[in-house]
């Protein structure tokens, strides 16, 4: 799948935990023809051992990966579907992808504290309840995100994927030149 200007997309999904992030990123890859999926949690949690970096260290580390991955995936003309919580790191991560001929497709998936709590009780992760609705306090003051912001509480996986998908002018969020 490529956009109008046949460019090659790159679907950045963010948002805190419990909003169906990793649920309609995996359905979203699944649509996309030529597509890879990188999901951010797995690379944060490849750190192993007594001896690891510091939570800062590690957060840059990632998102060099994830950078690096969605880079090398492009040149091999794949589409990227990335699911991670993007806090600060957007324009950093726009900027550096400024060289490829893609386009980037950005959105910040919310809920309501209670379907938010429905589904990290269903995932067994309610522990990360408070963490969860910080960033989304976090996510929902930044400017930058006004725009992204999507609300899928009442809305099946699919039909996020599919809005997604269907070129809502307020997920495109830049593309390079």
């Amino acid at each position: 799948m490529r956009d109008e200007n046949n460019k090659l997309i790159i679907y950045l999904i963010s948002g805190p935990l419990g909003v169906g992030k990793s649920t309609a990123s995996k359905e979203l890859a699944q649509k996309i023809k030529q597509c890879v999926l990188i999901e951010g949690d797995d690379l944060l949690h490849m750190f192993k051992g007594e001896s690891q970096p510091s939570w800062e260290e590690r957060l840059s580390l990632t998102w060099n990966n994830i950078l690096a991955l969605t880079r090398n995936f492009i040149q091999h003309d794949l589409n990227v579907v990335i699911d991670f919580v993007v806090e600060d790191e957007l324009d950093w991560f726009c900027k550096h992808i400024s060289d490829l001929n893609v386009s980037l497709k950005y959105v910040v998936l919310r809920a309501d504290k209670d379907k938010i709590i429905e589904r990290l009780r269903i995932r067994g992760d309610i522990h990360s309840l408070e963490r969860s609705l910080f960033l989304m306090s976090k996510m929902e003051a930044s400017p930058s995100n006004e725009r992204y912001i999507y609300d899928n509480t009442l809305k099946q996986p699919a039909e996020t994927v599919k809005d997604i998908i269907d070129d809502s002018v307020y997920f495109i969020f830049c593309q390079s030149t």
